[in-house]
């Protein structure tokens, strides 16, 4: 193997890693400021000017806190179910493409780690792979509210897995590949979220699902559960699990920007100026970084707004509303695309029947609400 490659494969994969890891810490300083704006608070800013140092701060203590385990748990899985968690975030942030290419050095460097083929597919595979480590989290601790948190966990990823990979499938149609870069490259005139907003928000609502936020973060609801599948965690174990969360947010950000929201690619009206990424190559992870941050600060929002989800309600929206609906957008999608293969003006069709569609199911669900609320009393 040329060793030219080899070291660019190695530096592209320590970036990232540090990139995941930086992102991490700061982006619980983000949470946590924006959620005090939210709610009329001040938030850190004692460590560091402007609290800029508090991650760091918070690092040292998880580092130096003492790590406990359970007599009667299972040690070797115990142990190994945080590094389980983590593993799979890594991996996918690997196949997100940053930006197209730049000479560099007078080398050619592709800014991604790994571009494969069938790029949606792995995505939907290794997202799958997470809920294991929650799982033998909750079990191996010998801990009843972690069981309960294992098990709610596994319920919830496997609802809300198939709305998720639906969502891909409308990517796909839209795109005619599986291909990421090929994804992208398809959105260079037109955002799919213009083509199908329904389907950008379903994706969406089932990434909050995969990745246990607010309001589906029955998993650990504090209030039921103590902490849920960590409650038997301390010390760095935990900073795992909870490095994992916030690296899923991220990672999972991305992959909505680059389905939905052009990836990489310049904002439309900024098309054919000199800051597009064909002109300025550099500009590429610039513009996936916004898009990241905007996505970031809506699910921040919807933690801050929105009370935890009845347990049975929650799976009710995953079977009930959610899966059908993004069988309905597929539908849709490919039907629209057919269309339009006769009249590319028909392709219009598509954001009109499925916000008719979205319509439906809001509505469907109001009058469930308003009979159970009817019922109760």
């Amino acid at each position: 193997m040329d060793f030219a490659l080899l070291l660019e494969w190695v530096i592209k994969s320590l970036v990232l890693i540090f990139f995941l890891l930086g992102g991490f810490a700061y982006l619980t300083l983000y949470e946590r400021r924006l959620l005090a704006r939210i709610q009329a608070r001040i938030g850190p800013n004692r460590a560091g000017p402007w609290g800029l140092l508090q991650p760091i701060a918070d690092a040292f203590k998880l580092i130096f806190k003492e790590d406990l385990i359970p007599s009667q748990a299972e040690k070797i899985i115990f142990i190994l179910a945080p590094v389980i968690t983590m593993a799979p975030v890594t991996v996918l942030a690997a196949v997100v493409p940053w930006g197209t290419s730049l000479t560099l050095f007078g080398r050619e460097i592709s800014l991604h780690v790994a571009d494969i083929n069938v790029g949606v597919l792995f995505l939907m595979s290794v997202t799958s792979i997470a809920v294991y480590g929650i799982v033998l989290a909750g079990w191996s601790s010998n801990n009843k509210y972690a069981m309960l948190g294992g098990l709610r966990s596994s319920a919830q990823m496997i609802s809300y897995e198939l709305t998720l990979g639906l969502s891909f499938v409308m990517a796909i149609l839209l795109s005619g590949s599986m291909r990421i870069l090929d994804i992208v490259e398809a959105q260079r005139d037109l955002w799919f979220v213009v083509i199908q907003p329904v389907g950008a928000a379903v994706f969406i609502i089932a990434t909050l699902a995969e990745v246990n936020r607010a309001p589906f973060d029955m998993p650990e609801a504090e209030q039921e559960l103590t902490a849920g599948y960590h409650t038997e965690y301390s010390g760095m174990k935990f900073a795992l699990f909870f490095m994992a969360e916030y690296e899923k947010m991220i990672v999972i950000s991305m992959i909505g920007a680059t389905l939905f929201f052009g990836g990489f690619r310049e904002f439309w009206f900024l098309k054919d100026t000199i800051l597009s990424v064909d002109h300025f190559p550099w500009l590429g992870p610039v513009y996936l970084l916004i898009k990241l941050l905007v996505i970031l600060f809506g699910m921040i929002w919807v933690r801050a707004s929105m009370p935890r989800l009845r347990y049975d309600r929650l799976m009710t929206l995953g079977w009930k509303v959610l899966l059908p609906l993004s069988l309905v957008l597929v539908f849709i999608t490919a039907l629209g695309l057919v269309l339009a293969n006769a009249n590319p003006l028909l392709i219009w069709t598509v954001p009109a029947f499925s916000m008719l569609a979205g319509l439906v199911a809001i509505m469907l669900v109001g009058r469930d609400l308003r009979r159970r609320e009817y019922a109760r009393s």
